[in-house]
């Protein structure tokens, strides 16, 4: 009987930190769906040619094309945080675009979400970003 490899999503793969888990996620012998909003941002990193990466341009709001872009994925890490606002609207749709994200994932039967919320301080007085 032949082992499958399993395949991880990563949502935020042309971000900082899923820029650097992607190949190390390679090296340890998973497959990676790239979910990403502009596959161009991932042009001329060295590790996307790798026969095991798949690149998605995906839109996290379209709950139907997001469930079958996490389709055959065994786990999803969850890296997506907007920079584009810093209103209260974007603690909303920040939230909103997370919890579309685990439904989408459950009912493809992914069986694992890591979620990397906002790293830094806490507390009172931080900006609507920091805060969400």
């Amino acid at each position: 009987m032949e082992c499958q490899m399993q395949r991880i999503a990563i949502a935020g793969a042309t971000g900082y930190i899923g820029g650097r888990l992607a190949p190390r996620l390679l090296s340890a012998g998973y497959a990676l769906r790239c979910l990403v909003r502009s596959p161009r941002k991932l042009d001329g990193r060295e590790w996307t040619s790798d026969s095991g990466v798949e690149i998605r341009k995906t839109d996290l709001a379209d709950a139907p094309s997001l469930t079958h872009d996490l389709s055959g994925c065994d786990a999803a890490f969850y890296l997506v945080h907007s920079m584009m606002s810093a209103d209260r609207e974007y603690a909303e749709r920040d939230l909103a675009l997370a919890f579309a994200f685990a439904k989408a994932a459950r009912d493809a039967d992914v069986r694992r979400i890591i979620y990397l919320g906002g790293l830094g301080e806490t507390g009172s007085g931080l900006s609507e970003h920091l805060s969400s």
